[in-house]
């Protein structure tokens, strides 16, 4: 009986199975080196068991397969040490760049064109906006597959289009140009929940809740249980003040996605800001539970300091703290805690690091407020329809209503641009909401503009008080210096002397100076300025470690005016003499007089902005 002899007449690829002619050692398809043989048999039966045995060596097999693996680990040494030595030329490259521009920047300096705060400033400024334009090309680029899924119309060549438009507008980092492209594939697919829900994020995140909110209300008509949609409608509508609106929608989210870290924490501190502390501290327990982020925990903290429970307090703000050292809140509302418990040196090292991230933000704002005529005589030069609107954009900014009391001021501005007293008007506004560079802008226009010294003393205060919030204490000086030079009543010297006795104090460089700085200013102030230079005075005794005069000069500020920037100095000089019951007192006026501790809507937007990673593990678990 005669046997068979298997005959191979094609190599097939033992990787993706690809038929190679006889005489191929690569695979045409996926270039993975040919190992089996194989083909059609020639007949039937099987091979001569004499012929396997001859044929096939097993040592021979690990041999070829160890010289394929040592191939490979070749070929990727090789491309390893290519995309080092790319690396290494780009970074040479980027080094070249970068002395290049500080090579310019010196130039200029030299030539008095630009200064380098303003060049650090526009620099950080455009990095800012870039970085943020690349993390909405991220979300978008998430998106958009999703968002051209969803379209079912007749003109999707076009809609695509649009798409594609706002993602090449982003990789140039052209936000606007992006948002307009959006907004016209949105009108041609009005139920887009997907494009209706990124475009209410980045309004949200961009500081237009009321427009965001329209786009998550549409979100919500298609999509009733979208998680996103839910918790911002929620948090907008809590900051309008609409309490029921809020708890029903973020009660929503929750009985959807029971493991969700944003709607517990919001619907808490909704509760906390109304205070309903025994629910909030339930819904605060389980968003730390689910994710210990440090604005929960503050929020936590703070509801378990007003009900009076000190050591779970200290427990949520010290997680805080450490999870987040700038976070200077929560040092502070620490502070308080530990002097409960009577913690006076723990108390007053927390204080002192509240007091040094404080300059970060915009704190000291008592004697513009003063200069502005929210407390003394209103500024002149606002009459008319000019007049009527600044008054309709105070009303608005007194009901928390930032955008619109921002578009009235840029609408008078457009009729009126040179106008000092509306451009310092729009200076102050911008400093109450913390808009720095807005504020900067403005108040530098009205020292450009040279007009009245009351007004260019109400400007140059107001920059310097911007200037010292981002640390740029020799930025503020070099304007109080200015206007010591053109200031020429005591009123102006008086605010000179006073601003630069202030950054003199933080910085602790020269505090002989800042002294003298100090009693300048005390000596040339009239009377009804007099609580400013006291409380610069007795700041700089506090720094010197002067004790009795710092005690001594800060209560007689807060005689004349108290103040939570004031009395909050005052307790620390008290704790640091000692005097514990009296030190207790000052913080506890402060509290009452300025809630910084209790800023609960602020933590909540912070959050609700920063909530990109927690709505990315929400997404996760959906998926699985």
């Amino acid at each position: 009986m005669s046997r068979a002899v298997l005959v191979p007449h094609t190599l097939l690829c033992q990787a993706c199975g690809t038929a190679n002619s006889i005489d191929q050692e690569l695979c045409v398809r996926c270039h993975q080196r040919l190992m089996v043989i194989s083909g059609a048999p020639g007949g039937e039966g099987e091979p001569f068991e004499g012929d396997r045995d001859s044929d096939f060596s097993l040592d021979e097999h690990l041999l070829e397969r160890v010289s394929i693996l040592e191939e490979a680990v070749k070929r990727t040494a090789e491309t390893v040490g290519k995309l080092v030595s790319a690396v290494q030329k780009q970074e040479k490259n980027l080094l070249v760049s970068q002395t290049g521009f500080a090579t310019l920047r010196e130039l200029l300096e030299r030539r008095r064109l630009i200064g380098r705060e303003e060049w650090s400033d526009l620099w950080q400024s455009k990095m800012d906006y870039q970085l943020q334009a690349l993390e909405k090309r991220e979300r978008f680029v998430a998106v958009k597959d999703r968002v051209g899924a969803l379209y079912h119309g007749e003109r999707r060549k076009l809609f695509q289009q649009h798409l594609e438009d706002a993602e090449y507008a982003l990789f140039a980092f052209d936000v606007e140009r992006a948002r307009r492209s959006l907004e016209q594939a949105l009108k041609l697919d009005r139920d887009n929940y997907e494009l209706l829900l990124f475009l209410g994020e980045t309004t949200f995140n961009e500081g237009d809740p009321d427009a965001a909110l329209g786009y998550f209300e549409r979100v919500l008509r298609e999509k009733p249980d979208q998680f996103e949609a839910l918790v911002f409608s929620g948090v907008i509508c809590h900051e309008r003040g609409d309490f029921t609106r809020a708890e029903a929608l973020l009660k929503r989210a929750i009985a959807e996605y029971p493991e969700a870290f944003l709607p517990h924490f919001s619907l808490g501190a909704v509760y906390a800001s109304h205070g309903d502390l025994s629910r909030a501290v339930a819904y605060l327990e389980r968003a730390v539970e689910l994710d210990a982020v440090p604005q929960a925990l503050y929020v936590l903290g703070n509801c378990h300091y007003e009900m009076g429970r000190a050591t779970k307090a200290i427990f949520c703000l010290q997680e805080a703290v450490r999870l987040d050292p700038a976070f200077e809140e929560a040092h502070y509302l620490l502070g308080l805690a530990y002097l409960d418990r009577h913690w006076n040196q723990k108390a007053l090292e927390s204080f002192r690091e509240a007091q040094r991230l404080n300059p970060r933000r915009l704190r000291y704002q008592d004697l513009v407020h003063f200069l502005s005529g929210r407390i003394g005589e209103p500024l002149p030069g606002l009459e008319g329809a000019v007049g009527k609107s600044i008054a309709r954009a105070e009303e608005h900014l007194g009901r928390g209503e930032a955008g619109e009391a921002l578009a009235l001021y840029q609408r008078a501005l457009s009729e009126e641009p040179d106008n000092p007293a509306l451009l310092m008007s729009y200076a102050l506004a911008c400093l109450s909401l913390e808009k720095r560079d807005e504020l900067e802008r403005a108040a530098r226009r009205v020292l450009e503009l040279n007009p009245s010294e009351m007004l260019r003393t109400t400007a140059s205060a107001a920059l310097i008080a911007a200037l010292r919030s981002e640390g740029k204490y020799r930025e503020g000086n070099r304007i109080g210096r200015a206007l010591l030079a053109d200031g020429t009543s005591p009123f102006a010297r008086t605010i000179a002397y006073y601003e630069m006795a202030y950054n003199l104090a933080e910085m602790e460089e020269d505090l002989d100076e800042a002294l003298e700085y100090a009693r300048r200013a005390l000596d040339l102030a009239p009377d009804e300025l007099k609580q400013f230079p006291l409380a610069a005075l007795g700041w700089v005794h506090y720094k010197r470690k002067e004790y009795t005069q710092a005690v001594d000069c800060l209560a007689r500020s807060n005689e004349l005016g108290p103040s939570p920037t004031t009395l909050t100095h005052l307790g620390m000089a008290l704790l640091a003499s000692g005097d514990e019951e009296r030190a207790r007192g000052a913080f506890g006026r402060a509290r009452s007089l300025e809630p910084r501790v209790g800023a609960l809507e602020e933590r909540m937007m912070e959050c609700m902005k920063d909530s990109a990673r927690l709505l990315e593990r929400v997404r996760r678990r959906q998926k699985r």
